[in-house]
Parts: structure tokens; sequence; C-alpha cells
């Protein structure tokens, strides 16, 4: 049995009174700073009762979790809570599973998609760190040179970032039919090898398209274009799904006695040659499709109002969980027009939210500090749930004007076209991926979304304060 920790002893027993009781969990786990518990019956957590706990932040559902939010002692606490009750200890794949039981079509589609990409997101966002670093010393001029042009250790450097810039970038596809694979319980190093397919060095790279004329495999009967889909999101899903589904399908059905045999050869063949027969191709027209929408949308003569709207709404999208498909889209946008109109806004949206938790902070006497402060630290380096669960969407009025600031600022981009070199670290590090011409403007909009977030939620608190 795990120790008790008699801090908290009290807090813990309190609990699991607020969510029901013992007999309507149906799993428990934890986060870094937060209990996820499955519940048979959401309807009798009391979260009022719950957020009066001295060691509860706050409280919110999301992707068929009832989530606590108790912060770095998270650990200590889940772990006096699982001795005191007898919980059965889960790990977090079993979690989901159970969570699953209480989502909808959709809210399963949207957890699929966040479960395809968190696990590349360390990647993700190491290569948009690099990108913003080769930034500065390749694209950023001192007196009519850049550091990579003026100095020859900073060239070297320029150059062997982009060995892992590209690894991860062009290669993505990669990691994603690796994570899809793994999400489906296939083989995931049948995933990597499919991954390799996409990306050989002996297809024509996918950024040569329209400018030079691929080989093609000749079947007498018709024959498939050698080309490649470096940095494609949506044929590297569905050719993962493919192999996924065939290998588990395979599994069920031939004798284990030369299953190790069989349904490798097998699912990695039909596979791969769907891949570039049918999957591949009808991927790249799906991302072309979803990537023209979003540029009509984010560019031209509607790129004011679209951005706007886009830095309005992004904050509901993180509660949805529908912000995890915008990876797929900023991947086509990147690979069609070499930069994302996507990432600068959801930076300004942390932003934002990260400003209203300061803001409350200070303002109200009813938050509590230690919560506002360090979720909105969190916020503007780019994590922004502790923030928007633990004090903004509690007290309403914050999110608003967080979406509010957060428009503003996007709309200032919209109008300037600005654009980022990649995914990469959202809140206030994400100006180091922006596109470096871009620069002053966005900082422009930054201040512009601190500043009309931090004073609207102090005005409005004050206000409310006197009413």
């Amino acid at each position: 049995m795990a120790e008790i920790n008699e801090k908290f002893r009290e807090d813990a027993l309190k609990v699991i009174e607020g969510v029901g009781g013992k007999d309507n969990i149906s799993s428990v786990t934890h986060c870094m700073t937060r209990l996820r518990f499955v519940l048979k019956d959401t309807d009798k957590a009391d979260i009022k009762k719950l957020e009066a706990i001295k060691s509860v932040k706050g409280s919110f559902t999301s992707g068929g979790q009832f989530q606590i939010i108790i912060g770095n002692t998270v650990a200590e606490f889940y772990k006096t809570m699982t001795a005191l009750f007898d919980l059965k200890e889960v790990s977090k794949e079993e979690s989901k599973e159970y969570a699953k039981k209480n989502m909808n079509p959709l809210e399963r589609f949207l957890s699929t998609m966040a479960e395809i990409f968190v696990p590349l997101l360390p990647a993700i966002i190491c290569g948009g760190l690099i990108l913003g670093f080769r930034n500065l010393i390749g694209d950023i001029q001192f007196g009519g040179q850049t550091l990579a042009q003026a100095h020859p250790f900073w060239a070297t450097v320029y150059n062997f970032l982009w060995l892992i810039g590209e690894a991860i970038f062009h290669f993505l596809p990669v990691g994603i039919t690796w994570s899809v694979v793994r999400k489906m319980g296939g083989s995931q190093i049948l995933g990597i090898i499919l991954g390799i397919t996409l990306v050989s060095p002996q297809l024509m790279n996918a950024y040569n398209i329209g400018k030079a004329t691929p080989e093609a495999w000749d079947f007498i009967a018709f024959s498939i274009d050698k080309v490649g889909y470096q940095a494609q999101v949506i044929p590297a899903i569905l050719a993962g799904l493919t192999l996924g589904y065939i290998e588990t399908k395979l599994n069920k059905v031939v004798h284990e006695a030369v299953r190790i045999v069989i349904v490798p050869l097998i699912s990695l063949v039909i596979t791969v040659f769907l891949a570039h027969a049918i999957i591949g191709p009808v991927g790249r027209i799906l991302g072309d499709f979803v990537g023209h929408i979003f540029q009509v949308l984010l560019t031209g003569k509607f790129a004011v109002i679209g951005s706007i709207i886009f830095g309005f709404l992004y904050a509901p999208l993180v509660i949805t969980g529908i912000h995890h498909t915008t990876n797929a889209v900023e991947f086509t946008l990147i690979q069609q027009l070499g930069g994302t109109m996507i990432f600068p806004l959801l930076a300004l949206s942390n932003i934002s939210q990260a400003t209203a938790s300061l803001a409350m902070s200070i303002s109200s006497k009813e938050v509590k500090k230690d919560v506002a402060i360090p979720a909105a630290i969190s916020a503007y380096l780019g994590v922004t749930e502790p923030a928007l669960y633990g004090v903004n969407i509690k007290y309403k009025y914050p999110m608003i004007c967080a979406m509010i600031g957060s428009a503003c600022g996007a709309g200032i981009c919209g109008f300037f076209g600005v654009m980022a070199n990649s995914i990469g670290v959202g809140g206030l590090p994400g100006i180091l991926t922006v596109k470096p011409q871009y620069w002053l403007v966005y900082l422009v909009a930054m201040i512009v979304t601190i500043s009309v977030t931090f004073i609207s939620t102090f005005i409005f608190t004050k206000k409310k304060a006197t009413i």
C-alpha cells in the first residue's frame, strides 16, 4: 500500500466525497498538475464543494475525464488518495480507454487526433525553436550581413541545425505513422518503416512536385509515380490507419505459429502499395483542399476578418480539443506556402489567456494568487490549460477579455500577413518562430494583445467589485 501523507489526508477524503464517493469512480490517474477521474456519473460531482478544498485549484471536464487541478504536489496527493481508498491504479492509456465510454463520436475523433500528435510535440517544439534560432543567425542582417554570412562559425552552426530541422519537419511522416500504428495497437517498427517508405530518397521530393517529372514504377497494366510525401500529414495519417487496421485484423485470423512471418509481410507490402497507388495521392488532394480553405480565410481580402475570428475562437477550441486538428492544417500550409499563418495567432491566444490570469491575480481578491500567477507563467510559455480552467473559465469574463485581446492582435497579424516558419513554442517564445521580416509587426501585435486583455480584465474586475 502506498504511503499516506498526513498533509493531504483531510483534503483527499474531501475530494473523494466531492466526486460522488469511491463507488462513482471508474478509474483515476494523474498528470503533471491534475487528477484525472473517469466517473460513472459526472452529475454526482459537486464542483462547489471540490473547489472549496484547500488543495484544489480548479476543476473541469475534458475528453470524458473529470479533472481536478492540484498543482505540483499532485503525485503525493494521488498516492495518499489511492492509499486511503484502495483505488485501483491505472495507466494514462487505460484511463483514456475508460474515458472514451463517456465520449460522443466527435469527441472520440478529437481524442484520437490529440493522441496522434501529443507524442510528437517534443520534437515539433524542438524543431520550432531550432528554426527560430536559425532565423537569428541566418536571416537577420547586422550591418548589411547576417551572422552566418559574416562568420564561418555561425555558418557552420546554421547548416548543422538544419540537420535536425530537416529530420523533424521533412521526415515528419515517419513520426506520424509510428504514432498512428502505436495508437491502434500495431507493431511500432512497422509504422516507422511505413513512414520511411513515404519519404525515401528513392522518391522525388514532394517539394519538387510541378518542377520536375517523377520516375514511375511500371506494373505493365498501370504505373505509379515515385513521389515522396515529405512534410505531408494527411497521407501519413491515412497510411498509418491502413497499416494498423490490416495488421490488427490479420493478427486475429492468422495462426500464431506463422503470425510473426505472415502478418508483417502482408501488412507492410499491401499498405506501402496502397499508400503510393491510392492513399497518398488522395491524401495529398485532401490536404491541398484543406490548406486552400485556410489560405483563403487567412490571406488576401479575407485575412483580417478571418484572423480576427480565429484569434477570438481559438481558446474555446482548446476547451473542446478541436485545436489539435490545426497541427495537420499547419503542416499542410508549411508544405504549400513555406510557412503558417495559424501559429502566430494561436501564440497570441496563449499570451492573452496568460495576461487575463495575471490581471486577475492583481485585481481580484477572489482569485487565489498561488493559482493565477503560476498559471499565467505557464500560459506565457505556451501551456494555457491551468490559466483557462483554473482562472479564466471559472470567472467567465477574463476568458472573454482574453478572447477580445487575442482577436485584436490577430487582426494586426492578418492585415500585415504575418507568417511563421513552423510550429514551435506558443506564448511569448512564439516570436522566435515567426519569419524575421514580421518580427516588428508581431511585437506590436503582442503588445496590443497584452494591453487590451489586461486593461479590460482589470477594469471589469474593479467595476464588478463596486457593484
